[in-house]
């Protein structure tokens, strides 16, 4: 089956109705329509104290932190999920990225399915990736399951490169 054919097999099992249900979907959940930077952010991995947010950009930030914040988003899409030509970022797998003024990082994502092949490895790939961004203290990743992921949390990007555009 050519690459077409098994992204379209891949996302058949998502419901007939998916395209139809995406502006539905964006309206009722609206962290996760195409405004924001990286899909969707859980209701508890929201912003706090002097914390930022990828997703909202929300807490003042210095140049420094926000420099660290764009480093962290630029290793994180050079991760590619070993089953869809797109890097984790763009595939919206990556819910939120919390940068704290002492350097230390936060990332909650989760993974297309957890029966994912990857569903072991990935954590640990991101946790290494960003562990080696420069100005980077430590690193905490999270993986959740809700929201669970689907095709609308992808950039528009993403979904061109797949052809669902």
């Amino acid at each position: 089956m050519g690459e077409s054919g098994f992204l379209k097999s891949f996302f058949k099992g998502r419901g007939d109705d998916e395209t139809a249900n995406q502006e539905t979907r964006a309206e009722e959940r609206p962290e996760m329509n195409e405004t924001t930077d990286s899909g969707a952010t859980p209701p508890e991995a929201s912003a706090e104290g002097a914390e930022t947010s990828v997703e909202t950009g929300a807490a003042p930030v210095g140049d420094g932190k926000q420099d660290l914040r764009t480093s962290v988003i630029d290793a994180l899409s050079q991760i590619y999920d070993p089953e869809i030509p797109v890097n984790i970022y763009e595939l919206g797998l990556i819910y939120d990225v919390k940068v704290a003024d002492n350097g230390d990082v936060d990332v909650i994502m989760t993974l297309t399915t957890p029966h994912c092949p990857v569903a072991e490895s990935m954590p640990g790939e991101v946790e290494t990736r960003v562990r080696d961004v420069a100005g980077v203290n430590d690193v905490k990743v999270e993986l959740v399951w809700d929201p669970p992921w689907d095709m609308t949390m992808m950039s528009e990007a993403a979904r061109l490169e797949l052809g669902f555009l």
